[in-house]
């Protein structure tokens, strides 16, 4: 017979196909829940927010019992009263005791020591959160404007991974790195949900930020005092807000002066939300705002308002300059780590 053998086989097998690319979405997804964005923005926003509240504790550590305890005018009558129409969660309303509340207050002051150490970071952000809400909504009269920020963000650390780098936790984690095993598919499902929460959470932080400043310049915007630039003349003269009398009367004597701080709040305050696609005017705008804040700290003496703003602000941080800070601020840990690390016990001589 003549003629050429073929093979069948080799006749009906189809053409491997080659697979389609991801498509924009499935890109952004699989970034959205396999990439944890911001992981040291979110550290310097946890040790901000844990060394704000823990500096406000510890100054008010003597006046405890009259802000939020058993002998503050606003007693847990009135407060009860408030906390059924607003429907707001403290654990102080619990019980009048001052043995709870004094449990409640100190836990707030180990909460924040560990959210600065990030120990157990997980777990110390939800205790965290609980003792902030708790004191804060016990004597919601008492505060200066930081402690709405504070308050928000306590609730918003629970749910980002903070303590994934400069803390005790990456420390126990880097010492006990084993190689890596496979994960199964319930491991790969909560990591992607775990991922997602703290993508989402340092969204929402962000967004609060700008919130924030959005809110503030636009009202701003609308006051007559802000508008002719002598908004800042006034506080500049009063004796609450006067740490340092001869600074602030030096800044209030000039029109000058106060009319380009008023007016130079309003526009960063305005301008910032506009600056968050321009990299280098976003930077510029945020070591400004840095500085407008630790400014107020000191003029106005209002440090726990300004350390609260200065700690959101973090968060806008560029990566870049934390990955330096860590290169340069890393080997100088570790050599004040071993120069303070105790010798190893000796064994007693016969």
């Amino acid at each position: 017979m003549s003629g050429t053998a073929t093979d069948p086989v080799a006749a009906t097998d189809p053409a491997p196909v080659a697979a389609a690319p991801p498509t924009r979405f499935e890109r952004l997804f699989d970034a959205f829940t396999g990439t944890v964005v911001g992981r040291r923005q979110a550290a310097v926003v946890r040790i901000g927010f844990g060394l704000a509240w823990l500096g406000f504790l510890l100054r008010e550590w003597p006046n405890r019992r009259v802000l939020y305890g058993d002998r503050s005018p606003w007693s847990a009558d009135l407060s009860d009263r408030l906390l059924s129409a607003t429907h707001a969660f403290t654990v102080l309303s619990w019980s009048d005791g001052r043995l709870w509340f004094e449990t409640v207050y100190h836990l707030g002051i180990l909460a924040a020591v560990l959210m600065v150490l990030g120990w157990r970071t997980r777990a110390s952000a939800v205790l965290f959160a609980v003792t902030v809400l708790s004191l804060q909504n016990r004597n919601v009269l008492v505060g200066d404007g930081g402690d709405n920020v504070v308050h928000l963000m306590a609730m918003y650390l629970v749910l980002v991974r903070s303590g994934l780098v400069w803390s005790l936790d990456a420390r126990r984690r880097a010492r006990r790195e084993a190689p890596a095993a496979p994960v199964g598919e319930l491991r790969a499902v909560r990591d992607a949900l775990v991922t997602m929460l703290h993508n989402c959470g340092m969204a929402i932080i962000a967004a609060q930020v700008v919130l924030i400043y959005s809110t503030a310049g636009w009202y701003k915007v609308q006051g007559s005092r802000w508008q002719d630039g002598t908004a800042l003349h006034y506080p500049l003269h009063l004796d609450y807000f006067a740490p340092w009398p001869e600074l602030s009367a030096l800044l209030g004597s000039s029109l000058l002066i106060t009319f380009v701080l008023s007016y130079g709040t309003v526009i960063l305050q305005v301008a910032f939300p506009f600056t968050l696609a321009n990299r280098r005017l976003k930077n510029v705008l945020l070591a400004l705002m840095i500085a407008e804040h630790s400014a107020i700290a000191v003029v106005l003496g209002l440090p726990f308002f300004s350390l609260a703003m200065i700690a959101a602000d973090l968060v806008f941080l560029p990566t870049a300059f934390l990955e330096r800070l860590d290169a340069r601020c890393g080997p100088a840990a570790r050599r004040l780590r071993a120069a303070v690390r105790l010798p190893a016990a000796r064994p007693p001589s016969p």
